[in-house]
Formats: structure tokens, sequence, C-alpha cells
């Protein structure tokens, strides 16, 4: 049996709540589910002139209880030879 769960998320822009959600087989696929959609995010939306960004991912289940949070931070310095 399937079950909904809402990935939450709270990045540089703001916090965006899912509002659509995913039906998934078990909450063993959170985790990939959750690294799935940070590494989107790091890749098409972090402001990299800034230099540092968070991703924050809150998991929250059909009744809106908490599941899980995962959480990405992303920096980068340029090294002057």
């Amino acid at each position: 049996m399937k079950t909904r769960y809402f990935f939450d998320v709270h990045n540089g822009d703001g916090y965006v709540a899912d509002e659509m959600g995913m039906l998934l087989t078990s909450t063993a696929n959170i985790p990939q589910e959750v690294g799935r959609i940070m590494s989107d995010i790091a890749r098409d939306e972090l402001p990299y002139d800034e230099h540092r960004g968070i991703i924050t991912v809150k998991v929250r289940d059909d009744n809106g209880r908490p599941i899980s949070v995962g959480s990405l931070t992303f920096t980068y310095e340029v090294v002057a030879d």
C-alpha cells in the first residue's frame, strides 16, 4: 500500500510547501527522495555568487505529522594559486 508524503523545501529563496506530495510504498524510499530534491536544488538554484547555500527538506505524512528532515550545506571558495 502506498502512502502520500509531502516534501517541504526551505532554501535561500524561502519556504515552499509541497501541496501535491508523492506516493511511496515505504518510508525506506524517503531518504532517496530527499537526496534527489536537495541535489536538484543545489545543481539548479543555489546562488553560487554568494558562495554558500543551505537547503532543508522537511517530510510530513498525509496527516501533517513530521516524519524526517534533511539538510544540505553547500560552500564554494576560490583558492588563489
